[in-house]
């Protein structure tokens, strides 16, 4: 059965469980996962596991992101984007210079608090959010720290500002988009949203539903693929038949931190190892014995 990731190129207005849906009528498989909630008003990079690789999709939430996005100003939705009810509105403001939005966006860069919009997937008491606010029930989300890593100006025109954006993982694109215009005080929303890239899958590599269907078992990538931004730790020869069997490793010294790490043996990808700094020990956690071979 192919195993695998595949770089999808989602097209907006279909969910991340359509596309899942459309990789499994390719693949003849029912066994196929993705990482994590998307908007389908979003478009771009979506990592797709194909068979025994879904074991490592937890793992691929915790890899940095990137996104092309539109910032409208003027106005601001109930979902933070522009398909929601607006309930602000400014007409007559003065656009910022372009100096003066290259400083805003400035302050946005590094660790940031951010509240997640209303309109996510985050659970309270037992319900996503969005369940919540079309019922009308008021809702506080807790603040969450973020990673902002680099902000790029790309266009500014009128009241449309282009960005590319990188950030860590659990970043609201929307909320970025309200707290930015909080800041500059004109009510901001998101506009169109593109991702273009998820660790190491990159738009210029991912291919559309209908190339996958031409290139099938052509467009699956390496396990290891999902995992490439995890630390790598080269298993010792004399150990690499311990790993695959489910033995610790002692006596390491991989620093002061507990880690997870992605194990090679004669520079091939073996699974996912757990270090506990305390112990120095390093314990598998997902082996792939047929990837040794």
């Amino acid at each position: 059965m192919a195993a695998g990731f595949l770089n999808v190129l989602k097209p907006p207005g279909m969910s991340s469980h359509d596309v899942v849906g459309q990789i499994r009528k390719i693949f003849h498989t029912k066994r196929v996962g993705h990482a994590g909630t998307w908007d389908p008003v979003a478009a771009g990079v979506l990592p797709v596991a194909l068979g025994n690789a879904a074991r490592l999709v937890e793992y691929m939430s915790s890899a940095d992101k990137s996104y092309r996005l539109e910032l409208l100003l003027g106005f601001s939705t109930d979902t933070g984007d522009d398909s929601g009810k607006i309930i602000e509105r400014k007409v007559d403001f003065p656009l910022p210079q372009r100096e003066a939005l290259r400083t805003s966006l400035q302050a946005f860069i590094g660790a940031i608090m951010q509240r997640p919009p209303l309109y996510s997937a985050i659970k309270v008491q037992g319900k996503r959010a969005y369940q919540l606010a079309r019922e009308n029930r008021v809702v506080a989300l807790p603040l969450r720290q973020v990673m902002i890593h680099d902000l790029r100006l790309v266009a500014f025109h009128d009241s449309r500002i282009l960005l590319d954006l990188d950030c860590s993982k659990g970043t609201y694109v929307r909320s970025f988009c309200r707290d930015f215009g909080e800041r500059i005080k004109i009510p901001a929303t998101m506009g169109f949203l593109l991702r273009t890239r998820v660790g190491s899958f990159c738009l210029h590599d991912s291919f559309s539903l209908e190339e996958i269907a031409c290139l099938g078992e052509k467009a699956i990538l390496p396990f290891e693929t999902a995992v490439s931004h995890l630390p790598l730790f080269e298993m010792p020869e004399h150990r690499i038949g311990s790993f695959l069997n489910g033995l610790s490793t002692g006596s390491l010294d991989l620093g002061t931190a507990d880690d997870i790490l992605r194990i090679y043996g004669r520079g091939i990808f073996l699974g996912i190892g757990r270090y506990e700094a305390a112990r120095r020990e390093l314990y598998p956690v997902k082996v792939f014995r047929e990837m040794s071979d």
